[in-house]
């Protein structure tokens, strides 16, 4: 179980950390600035990089109040459906899709397992981590 809780706040700290540098991105970078215009969504990009600063910071959050850290994976989750929906729609490659896919199901599962009271149980009780030797003793 314990092992289950580091996996998931790796994955948590994964997609806060990702969608940081992205949501910075939208406000920063020229390709990004580029990639909105081929989007159609040039008017919403500082609406969109705001949400994911926002929502990568309730992921963080999200690791001391769990419900936090599920609305914002929630919307992350909603905001790659609709970016996969746009790649699509502009006939992007698979290839060009991948990343909004993974993070889509990244978030999707963030927001009904990684942050669901089993999920995060062990980091919120503070468990202490197993000992090593419980797990070598029995093979000797």
């Amino acid at each position: 179980m314990i092992y289950a809780a580091i996996l998931n706040v790796a994955l948590i700290l994964s997609s806060a950390i990702s969608f940081l540098g992205y949501g910075a991105a939208c406000f920063l970078s020229d390709s990004l600035k580029r990639e909105f215009d081929r989007y159609g969504f040039s008017s919403q990009r500082a609406l969109i990089g705001g949400l994911q600063l926002c929502a990568a910071v309730g992921l963080l959050a999200g690791l001391s109040q769990p419900w936090m850290g599920r609305a914002a994976a929630a919307g992350l989750a909603l905001m790659m459906l609709v970016a996969v929906g746009v790649r699509i729609n502009i006939k992007d490659t698979f290839l060009q899709t991948t990343p909004a896919l993974f993070y889509l199901v990244l978030n999707t599962y963030l927001g009904l397992v990684a942050f669901s009271p089993t999920g995060m149980r062990s980091v919120l009780d503070k468990s202490p981590p197993p000992d090593w030797r419980s797990a070598v003793v029995p093979l000797l």
